[in-house]
């Protein structure tokens, strides 16, 4: 059974919030976030822009989605390390409607000195949309000198 579609209204009654983004992710979000007792959920009401040419939400976006939470998880762990994404499989359960409310959350596995292992879910309601996993890099800070611009 597929969820009602929600506004961005409702969204916030819930205690939901906007990011604010820049770059690609304001192209396609906005995405939302909201704290629980088990860490950040993010979430993208899925909007006409978002479909494939069958009608539901396109990998693509749900993948951003899946990379988003991900990757804030291992932020998260990391001290709020700036990261790349080295690695991320998703495997695609069901499909989203357009007007759903897709929800994603990470969770830690594992961390070494450099990598933070994470795996995934996303769901629209209590469906399973999509689960993934995925590997992050932490990156070094650039010293001061190497960051200024040449002369």
């Amino acid at each position: 059974m597929r969820q009602r579609s929600v506004t961005p209204d409702d969204l916030r009654a819930m205690g939901w919030e906007q990011m604010p983004d820049e770059g690609f992710l304001a192209l396609i979000g906005p995405m939302w976030r909201i704290a629980d007792a088990d860490g950040i959920r993010f979430g993208l009401l899925a909007e006409p822009r978002h479909h494939n040419k069958r009608g539901v939400v396109q990998g693509g976006m749900l993948m951003t989605l899946a990379d988003r939470a991900m990757g804030m998880a291992s932020r998260a762990v990391t001290g709020n390390q700036s990261q790349v994404t080295v690695q991320l499989d998703v495997h695609f359960v069901s499909a989203a409607e357009i007007g759903e409310f897709v929800e994603a959350r990470g969770e830690v596995v594992r961390k070494t000195n450099s990598l933070v292992f994470v795996r995934g879910t996303l769901v629209a309601g209590s469906r399973i949309i999509a689960t993934g996993n995925g590997i992050w890099k932490a990156m070094r800070e650039p010293a001061a000198a190497s960051r200024q611009s040449p002369a």
